[in-house]
């Protein structure tokens, strides 16, 4: 039975405690769920981001570490962001997740400020707080390594390479908003929401963890059936059997975003781009692919191996390291409108080995791209630099600024909502009204995905967002349902919504999603906890999630309704060209839809729905501060 670790650093105290009580566990399971509720429970919604009072609650989640299970590798941060002063999730693939719950805990809860860089040290059922004085300054790469080093002469200089860590880099020590969490060296990365900043805050480097406890099964048999249907589930789904492996998720999306002209280019200005095949996951793979490492780079315990590894060996761009993910391709790509493979591979990793978020940094390049070529930067802030659009040698200066707070670079470093508010521009920033930067898929092609983006409670996406409209259509067939219609998008989305809330509690792999269904879930679920749990409490438990997250909001921002909406590019602005050419978010046509199906009043969960979902004290919380619609 795992365990709760938690972690003072202010008073450098660490405390094992047990897991919650049954009940709580099977209401909100572990990752973003367990996550939300340590939230809610213990970080006040008026407290700054990065002050000491602020937590961070690190999380497995009950399928995590399970063998057989696909994609069972994850684990999860959730803490109250620093680009959206509410609430924030976000989730890593690699390894780390199953060694935290190999080390014995399930849980790791970080609360205070240490007096100085400190590591965590994670090791079969104990935990220590060490010095990090000789970390802080290192780059991601060297702190994996240094950390190794040290620890061999506790686990063996052997063993040493099976210590998993994850760390911040310089961005995240000086604050950065849109720093990354990485694990390793980049197989994984918790990039969003300026969670690396709430490290930084906390003095907090690195933590490292070893271990070789293994979790508890409730039904061994059930679960070795649930796995082979899990496994052949995936084995016939051509996206993770087939496209996913052989091309990864620059292949993947690329192509069905692309088929769609849903691939934003410009700041989300257009939808044209010189040449996207020379972007494309099949050049990567046939030009700059080390098969060797790839193998290294698949998370734990998945079948679907959509990472890669890939070596420049070329001048000026030479790089190597794992990656890239489509969000690296658009980010340093397409939106850029730079076509140079090699300068975007280096920019990615450049990003992992100095902590940066690829998609937080290659948005906000973007929007102060287009700024300057609106006129809106002054020239003496540019110190000379020589701005437009496609220019490989200044996106790779801009990542060394804004990971060192050198000159612009220190704008840039507060993310792109700040970064436009600063130069009174807010109507170039492609943010929702949480301050959250887009993804690189257009919702201009697909209402649904537009619905799913506003109403965001994190202020992030899901991909699984274009999944019934975009990517299943593309390659399982199915075009049932119309990506341009309004109508029913509205209990589309909240289903899938609530699911998504599901997957990352469990913990699994989104992409799983393109395989799996509730049902299964539900079977995974009930053969490695014992409880007897359908497809209809596996949703309810998303739904809770999702409202609990929504409750939070509402008590940061007060009436919610106006921050589920998009910035009005998408809403009056249409694409001139391709097969999305003439469509614009229809938001205010959805709403009311989706409020209906979710039981909330102007995007306000009644008392009747909290109570629905044994969330009465929530609704409490809300009526004293007169808050319920």
């Amino acid at each position: 039975m795992g365990k709760v670790l938690r972690v003072n650093l202010t008073e450098e105290k660490i405390s094992i405690e047990p897991l919650p009580s049954e009940d709580i566990l099977r209401k909100w399971l572990g990752g973003r769920g367990i996550g939300t509720y340590y939230i809610i429970k213990e970080v006040p919604p008026n407290i700054d981001p990065l002050s000491p009072e602020n937590k961070l609650v690190i999380a497995a989640g009950p399928v995590t570490g399970i063998a057989g299970i696909p994609t069972a590798g994850r684990w999860s941060i959730v803490t109250k962001s620093p680009i959206t002063n509410t609430i924030y999730e976000g989730n890593a693939g690699g390894k780390f997740g199953a060694e935290l719950k190999f080390s014995g805990f399930d849980f790791i809860i970080i609360e205070g400020k240490a007096n100085r860089p400190v590591y965590l040290w994670i090791y079969n059922g104990k935990a220590e707080i060490r010095d990090a004085k000789h970390l802080w300054g290192k780059t991601v790469y060297q702190t994996v390594d240094l950390i190794r080093e040290e620890l061999s002469s506790i686990v063996g200089k052997d063993d040493a390479k099976n210590i998993k860590v994850i760390s911040i880099g310089p961005a995240g020590e000086k604050l950065v908003k849109i720093a990354a969490v990485m694990e390793d060296k980049g197989k994984g990365a918790v990039g969003r929401g300026g969670i690396a900043s709430v490290f930084g805050s906390k003095n907090l480097k690195a933590i490292a963890v070893r271990g070789n406890l293994k979790p508890q099964i409730a039904n061994p048999e059930k679960l070795r059936e649930v796995i082979l249907k899990s496994s052949q589930f995936v084995r016939n789904s051509p996206i993770t059997s087939t496209i996913l492996p052989k091309y990864g998720t620059a292949g993947f999306l690329a192509k069905a975003l692309g088929e769609k002209g849903m691939i934003p280019v410009k700041n989300y200005q257009t939808n044209v781009f010189p040449d996207f095949n020379k972007l494309s996951g099949e050049t990567i793979v046939k030009e700059y692919l080390d098969q060797e490492k790839t193998r290294e780079s698949i998370c734990w315990g998945c079948p679907i191996a959509c990472k890669k590894y890939t070596r420049v060996d070329k001048p000026l761009f030479t790089t190597e390291g794992d990656g890239p993910e489509y969000m690296g391709i658009w980010g340093f790509g397409y939106n850029l409108n730079n076509d140079n493979l090699p300068s975007v591979l280096r920019a990615y990793h450049l990003c992992n080995e100095l902590g940066l978020d690829i998609v937080g940094t290659g948005h906000v390049i973007g929007t102060f791209i287009e700024l300057v070529e609106k006129g809106k930067i002054p020239k003496e802030k540019l110190e000379g630099l020589k701005v437009s659009w496609g220019d490989p040698e200044l996106i790779i200066e801009l990542i060394y600024r804004i990971a060192n707070r050198i000159g612009i670079g220190d704008d840039l470093s507060e993310g792109t909502k700040e970064f436009a508010k600063k130069y009174n521009s807010e109507e170039y920033a492609m943010i929702n009204k949480r301050g959250m930067p887009l993804f690189g898929f257009d919702p201009r092609g697909a209402q649904g995905y537009g619905l799913w983006y506003a109403t965001s409670n994190t202020g992030d996406y899901d991909q699984l967002g274009l999944f019934k409209e975009v990517t299943e259509p593309t390659y399982l067939g199915n075009n049932n349902i119309n990506r341009f219609e309004t109508k029913g998008k509205g209990e589309l989305i909240k289903k899938e919504q609530d699911l998504a809330a599901v997957i990352d509690s469990m913990i699994v792999c989104r992409f799983s999603r393109y395989a799996l269904n509730e049902e299964i879930y539900a079977e995974q679920l009930s053969s490695i906890t014992g409880w007897d749990i359908n497809s209809q409490e596996l949703l309810k438990i998303g739904e809770r999630i999702w409202n609990a997250e929504r409750v939070y909001n509402i008590l940061v921002f007060g009436d919610n309704s106006e921050y589920d909406n998009l910035p009005k590019r998408f809403l009056e602005e249409p694409f001139k060209e391709g097969p999305s050419a003439g469509y614009v978010v229809k938001i205010s046509e959805m709403l009311p839809e989706y409020y209906k199906v979710r039981g909330w009043i102007n995007g306000r969960p009644t008392r009747e729905k909290l109570e629905e979902l044994d969330l009465k004290w929530l609704a409490d919380i809300l009526e004293e501060k007169q808050l319920l619609p």
